[in-house]
């Protein structure tokens, strides 16, 4: 049995006005294997209907993650931030995410972003949830932050990492998993593919980012849950060890750092 640990099933691109056709993707889900999704919201569109969703489907069981991404934090972040920890201190959310820095797209001034990790890392706290990170080319201000905001506290994921192996060890050591998407599965990925094999599997995550960055032979295509199944199949390849492996590992990882069953 696998776990999508990020997905964003009511973003604009998968909502619930498109409902059959999400309800097929978590049929497909259900029968590659995929028990567990965790459904990242970003805005309050897509937090309200993940909410709905998570009470009306039981299969795959559906978890809610909120927060306001960097790209979006200039825009967004004052409206969707007090929702957010509203949702978190009701005890409706397994986590706080998808936060932190992106210096690559720098959609929103940095001063922004770095103002609204520490505010999530701060409710993460409160809280007592741990966090799902969006990090590009800004792991030195993202860490420096971290170690901050949260010393020995950290409970967390590097999600759709593609950075170093060094990044990758430095999120380790202060007790982040590190997840993996279908990118591991492009030809072009070789330096991404020897940070999972550097890694150890006890500390790895899987996703699809679904409904973007689809796995091969899907690439190109609308990606969905169930093809999280493609990134684990590379994943074992990887790290030489069997899909039965990798499920069972990534699943322990998933529930032991968002705490369910």
């Amino acid at each position: 049995m696998f776990i999508d640990s990020h997905a964003h099933l009511t973003s604009p691109n998968n909502e619930l006005s498109q409902r059959e056709s999400l309800l097929q993707e978590l049929e497909r889900a259900v029968l590659a294997k995929v028990q567990a999704i965790i459904n990242i919201a970003t805005d309050e569109t897509s937090l309200t209907q993940g909410l709905v969703l998570e009470k009306q489907v039981s299969a795959p069981k559906i978890h809610t993650v909120a927060a306001t991404t960097p790209h979006d934090v200039a825009k967004d972040g004052a409206h969707f931030f007090p929702i957010v920890e509203k949702a978190a201190l009701e005890k409706k959310l397994v986590a706080i995410g998808e936060t932190g820095l992106d210096y690559y797209y720098e959609h929103a001034p940095r001063a922004i972003q770095q103002e609204y990790l520490r505010k999530y890392l701060q409710l993460a706290k409160r809280a007592k949830l741990p966090v799902v990170i969006h990090c590009r080319d800004a792991f030195h201000d993202f860490y420096s932050i971290v170690d901050e905001e949260m010393g020995q506290e950290i409970s967390g994921v590097l999600h759709c990492f593609t950075g170093t192996k060094k990044e990758a060890l430095e999120g380790i050591q202060r007790g982040f998993y590190v997840s993996f998407s279908g990118i591991i599965t492009f030809s072009k990925s070789s330096a991404l593919q020897e940070v999972v094999r550097a890694l150890p599997l006890e500390k790895m995550l899987i996703e699809t980012d679904s409904p973007y960055l689809a796995p091969l032979p899907y690439r190109g295509k609308k990606n969905e849950p169930s093809y999280v199944v493609e990134t684990a199949k590379m994943l074992a390849q990887l790290k030489n060890v069997s899909l039965d492996e990798v499920a069972l590992q990534t699943s322990q990882n998933t529930k032991k750092l968002f705490n369910f069953i």
